[in-house]
């Protein structure tokens, strides 16, 4: 493993560590309710977090059955929430058979089959298997709803994945390990910062009937944030130079935001605070991974088409 890669990841376990005993004093000197929430996030970004650092320093093979878990966990989540008819639960296993073939050309790094798998021979099978079972009631809704999840949750999810089938010559610094943490950090930072700056100096609504908490302050302030941290980190993690880092930077920042509000787009339709229950004060793991359904697949095209 890289030194640099080795030091980025001791940094995360030091923040982990920092942030853990600040709101471990904080409790004791100046409790208040919202402290069990945060100790229950605090203990969520522990188990998320290590599990990832190991996926990482395990080796390439580890890094996308984290990924494969990531995508199988969400889609599952996914298909609980949304409306279905009784035809479609037909159609479940040829979803979830899907995640397993996506990230089969991830391993392979089959590129040609990996970027067509789920946008075109997905997108023709799915159809066509709800054609021949022979319901049309609710046809247009339920197939636009199944395919809008598989790309979501396991098409622009599996780019995070693919970067560790990149080779790692052509990125000296931390080899293609580093380029999924610098995505995966850079996006979590983005939805803090964006949540600080949002309190901080947060006033005019961006967009209230989505997301009512976001403001344009938040957005500006943590695409700022997060684009200076790109550009402080890149030299260790990445192969980015000049004017690259900065877009990165902003590219994450953004994205960042429109993958979030994408998911509150998603509950407000269904109704719903969280996608699920599953991270404790986190909520659904589709709260979680929501800014990275974004950045994965945009920060990828943008550093395979510059330098691979």
């Amino acid at each position: 493993m890289p030194i640099n890669l080795q030091n980025a990841l001791c940094g995360v376990v030091f923040l982990l560590v920092a942030a853990t005993l600040i709101i471990g004093f904080k409790r004791l000197l100046r409790p208040s309710a919202a402290d069990h929430e945060l100790w229950l996030r605090m203990r969520s970004w522990w188990i998320m977090a290590g599990l990832f650092i190991l996926a990482l320093a395990a080796n390439r093979v580890f890094g996308v059955l984290f990924f494969v878990l990531v995508s199988f966990l969400s889609l599952k989540e996914y298909f609980s929430i949304i409306p279905k008819r009784d035809a479609d639960k037909r159609l479940l296993f040829w979803a979830y058979l899907a995640i397993a073939l996506q990230y089969l050309w991830v391993w392979q790094g089959w590129y040609g089959m990996f970027i067509i798998f789920i946008p075109v021979y997905m997108f023709l099978l799915m159809p066509l298997l709800m054609i021949i079972q022979g319901e049309t009631q609710g046809y247009l809704k339920a197939v636009g709803t199944l395919h809008w999840g598989l790309m979501t949750t396991v098409f622009s999810l599996s780019h995070a994945a693919y970067l560790l089938a990149l080779p790692n010559e052509a990125n000296p610094a931390a080899s293609s390990a580093g380029l999924l943490l610098f995505l995966v950090f850079l996006t979590q930072f983005n939805d803090i910062m964006q949540y600080v700056w949002g309190k901080l100096v947060g006033r005019i609504k961006v967009i209230p009937k989505v997301s009512p908490n976001k403001t344009l302050g938040g957005l500006l302030g943590g695409i700022a944030t997060t684009t200076l941290l790109a550009w402080l980190l890149a030299p260790y993690l990445t192969p980015l130079i000049g004017w690259e880092p900065l877009a990165a930077g902003a590219l994450i920042g953004l994205g960042g935001f429109v993958g979030d509000v994408s998911i509150s787009a998603v509950k407000r339709d269904l109704r719903i605070k969280d996608t699920g229950s599953l991270i404790p004060g986190h909520g659904g793991i589709l709260d979680r991974v929501d800014s990275l359904t974004y950045t994965a697949p945009l920060f990828f095209h943008f550093v395979f088409y510059i330098h691979y």
